[in-house]
């Protein structure tokens, strides 16, 4: 807008004194700018004109240290080269999408990948593309969008947990690990080829149909110990900023253990205590998993309900032979009582508790080039510890830079 404005007026000085004083070298440079801006004009006006462009979206969602691979494809349908053409799309990702600025001769096209990696869980939005062509001088310029907007949702970051176990549960006719039964239960897990014997109510008809020979079906004990998961988001209780954070830690605690749990075919129900109290209802299944995963992607650490009401207000929800799994970085001892009387419910607990202090100081030390050294524990988390030792509760303890996989184990 400066730029224009500086032209105009540099224009009429140069058109009154042309006038003024007839010298034919400022009508020359009059008719030079008639034409520099007319030409400008006209490259810009037609700079967008028979273009034929789209973006695509590979996925659209991850978890955090997933790449985003977004395609590219802008074609010239004219005859008319395009010397100067920019793209890009518009996002509130993280790590935005980079664009490009390039040429495109006459009936030429290009395609390309962009490939920005996922670095914090929530919900993002990619814009529609936009295509942006302007003159050599700055006079003019000219932009179109194409496509529709794109919704990103992040999950946490999913950690592998390889010797991580839950407590058996003591029902009759379960198991609390997959094991081969003669009866017959919900879980049919494969087939096999008929044996004298097999009952003919187990003949997999399908099967038979395609292999050509009878197959009788095989089934599991159903398993127990299902999980239903609390997650502490109490803003008091947390410490350290972003990615090195216990809420983002409890994050991926959280969505681990339901990854795995939902894996081995146990229900799975989960409580958040952020902002306001959610639940999800246990189940099994590839949407359970989709449902904990969004919840966990939008909850924030800002949650105002002690982990000892969170306990009250969920107890009608869990049933025997469930595990209650508390990711906590709270020193409180309260919620220890009320977790302990979850036993006489028949209901198993585990608790995963986060040092807040060690991340609080996690970055400090290193910015000095010294080994992290984690400072004497509190009053409050000793009393916790034996609090926690005095109930017999099963407890991983996870510290700033601690590996999940062997902590959890």
């Amino acid at each position: 807008m400066i730029r224009r404005l500086q032209f105009l007026i540099v224009a009429v000085v140069l058109l009154i004194a042309a006038f003024s004083t007839g010298l034919p070298f400022l009508f020359y440079l009059v008719y030079l700018g008639l034409l520099a801006v007319g030409g400008s004009y006209v490259l810009t006006r037609f700079g967008l004109a028979d273009l034929e462009a789209g973006f695509r979206v590979d996925h659209r969602q991850g978890h955090v240290g997933d790449d985003l691979r977004t395609t590219y494809s802008i074609a010239n349908a004219s005859g008319l080269p395009k010397p100067w053409l920019e793209v890009y799309n518009p996002t509130d990702l993280p790590v935005p999408l980079p664009g490009r600025a390039l040429g495109l001769r006459s009936w030429g096209q290009r395609s390309w990948i962009a490939i920005v990696p996922l670095t914090r869980r929530g919900t993002y939005r990619v814009e529609p593309m936009v295509v942006r062509t302007g003159d050599p001088f700055g006079f003019f310029e000219a932009a179109a969008t194409v496509g529709r907007p794109t919704v990103v949702t992040v999950f946490p970051k999913v950690v592998r947990l390889p010797r991580w176990r839950l407590p058996n549960a003591n029902l009759e006719g379960t198991h609390s690990a997959p094991e081969r039964t003669l009866q017959s239960t919900p879980l049919a897990t494969t087939v096999r080829p008929y044996a004298p014997g097999d009952s003919f109510n187990r003949i997999h008809w399908r099967s038979t149909a395609r292999l050509g020979e009878i197959q009788v079906k095989e089934f599991d004990l159903e398993q127990t110990a299902d999980v239903w998961l609390f997650v502490d988001l109490e803003s008091a209780a947390q410490g350290g900023k972003g990615d090195v954070s216990t809420v983002e830690e409890s994050l991926r605690v959280a969505a681990s253990i339901a990854h795995d749990a939902i894996l081995e075919n146990r229900a799975v129900g989960l409580t958040t205590s952020g902002h306001r109290l959610v639940s999800i209802p246990a189940d099994r299944g590839a949407r359970q998993r989709q449902k904990i995963m969004q919840l966990l992607a939008a909850v924030e650490g800002d949650g105002r309900t002690p982990l000892a009401e969170v306990f009250l207000a969920s107890l009608p929800k869990l049933r025997r032979g469930m595990t209650a799994v508390v990711v906590t970085p709270s020193n409180d001892r309260h919620w220890v009582r009320a977790l302990t009387g979850l036993r006489r419910r028949g209901v198993a607990a585990v608790v995963v508790t986060l040092d807040a202090a060690s991340y609080e100081q996690f970055d400090r030390p290193r910015r000095r080039g010294a080994s992290v050294e984690r400072e004497p524990e509190s009053q409050e988390q000793r009393a916790l510890r034996f609090a926690l030792a005095e109930y017999d509760l099963k407890v991983c303890e996870v510290h700033a830079g601690d590996n999940l996989g062997t902590v959890l184990a």
